[in-house]
């Protein structure tokens, strides 16, 4: 396992997660080209929706990067099926990568990368509060946040042995999105909230004001079938680069 700096940040298991008492305050989902007009889409999958309040920080994020440096957004707000089928594709990766570990194994090992759906506490991205972002550059190519490692090899936000230029762009990007309030999931540089279950455990707050959110099939059908056609030929990433234990 690639080490990472575990004095920063807060570890968020699901029981934690689960313990944290929901408080819907019924904060409508919004279309960030509207509300975060400077906030860049990077997959053409991508549902551009999530609560106002979290749009309206991306835009702050987004207005406080220097100039040459844009905020890509890779995932916003995600409905259950998606977020579900992205689980079962881990999953049936992690079986074909780890043969010999039992169902309990194989559910940390998935758990680790993705949310499941059948815990209290939802996704943050089904609730509207978690995004995935990236530094790009003026013609959308991802500013590099990893080297001399891929993505998820350095997953952890405060991994060691990153290049000099590689820690820079990353505590930029770490930075600012704190600065602005979101959360930062330790495990996952890219991952991002407020006010879900996840950052009420990264923030030590006994609530959350978002729970699942819900969107009409229509505002985003055709982006649920590019999805699907996304995992058609998706390399398994444990067999490719994840180092899970």
């Amino acid at each position: 396992m690639m080490k990472f700096d575990r004095t920063k940040g807060r570890p968020e298991p699901i029981r934690a997660l689960n313990l944290i008492r929901e408080i819907e305050n019924g904060e409508p989902l919004v279309n960030m080209a509207e509300y975060s007009p400077n906030v860049r889409p990077i997959r053409d999958s991508v549902i551009p929706y999530v609560r106002k309040t979290v749009a309206l920080m991306c835009e702050e994020a987004a207005a406080k990067l220097p100039d040459g440096y844009y905020l890509g957004l890779v995932e916003g707000w995600r409905p259950l099926q998606r977020q579900q089928r992205i689980y079962d594709f881990m999953w049936k990766c992690a079986r074909e990568a780890f043969p010999d570990r039992d169902h309990a194994a194989l559910r940390r090992t998935v758990c680790r990368w993705v949310a499941p759906t059948d815990q209290k506490a939802p996704p943050g991205h089904c609730t509207g509060a978690a995004v995935d972002v990236w530094l790009v550059d003026e013609t959308g190519d991802q500013i590099d946040v990893t080297s001399p490692y891929s993505r998820f090899q350095a997953a952890p936000t405060y991994v060691y042995g990153l290049s000099e230029t590689a820690h820079a762009n990353r505590m930029l990007l770490a930075e600012t999105m704190l600065s602005v309030g979101f959360s930062n999931c330790r495990d996952e540089w890219w991952h991002y909230s407020f006010g879900d279950a996840g950052w009420a455990v990264r923030t030590a707050n006994a609530t959350c004001q978002y729970g699942v959110a819900h969107l009409p099939l229509e505002l985003y059908a055709e982006l649920e079938l590019r999805n699907m056609e996304a995992f058609i030929d998706r390399p398994n990433p444990f067999l490719d680069v994840v180092p899970t234990s």
